[in-house]
């Protein structure tokens, strides 16, 4: 975490191939299971996964139930190069034109990632975005670190 006081980047080594890891960010499932930070509960109600198109997502609170949904719309996709989007809370009291962008290039283990969220909120202190994308990435870890064969 350096720079400005809004912004918080990341940067992360996964044994995984490129394309794993790309789809990881575009699939909703996947989505659900890797980007809610610990202690809360993902839900995409829809989502298109092209240039232009978005996904809308609510983090609820395991332990309160309390709830905050946001929309990120894919500004640019890369396909296994890059992904930029932008988010935009639907509570207008968060109001924020936050962007994220990811880059993935492999690397002889797997892929690094490197990741830029500009844009945070006043309300939203950077070192815990910071310490929340951590725990992100340690679930994303967790579903792409791993081959599975298919059933035969």
């Amino acid at each position: 975490m350096t720079g400005p006081t809004n912004i918080v980047r990341l940067h992360r080594v996964l044994r995984a191939p490129v394309g794993r890891v790309y789809k990881a960010f575009l699939d909703r499932d996947a989505l659900c299971r890797w980007l809610p930070p610990y202690g809360f509960l993902g839900n995409i109600n829809r989502i298109d996964a092209q240039l232009g198109g978005s996904f809308h997502m609510a983090f609820t609170n395991f332990e309160s139930g309390h709830q905050h949904a946001f929309e990120s719309t894919f500004l640019e996709l890369v396909p296994g190069e890059r992904i930029r989007m932008g988010d935009k809370f639907d509570d207008p009291a968060w109001a924020a034109d936050m962007t994220k962008t990811i880059t993935f290039k492999a690397v002889s283990c797997g892929t690094e990632l490197e990741i830029l969220h500009e844009g945070l909120p006043e309300f939203i202190p950077p070192d815990m975005c910071y310490h929340g994308w951590q725990e992100s990435l340690l679930q994303l870890a967790q579903l792409v670190e791993h081959s599975i064969p298919d059933e035969q």
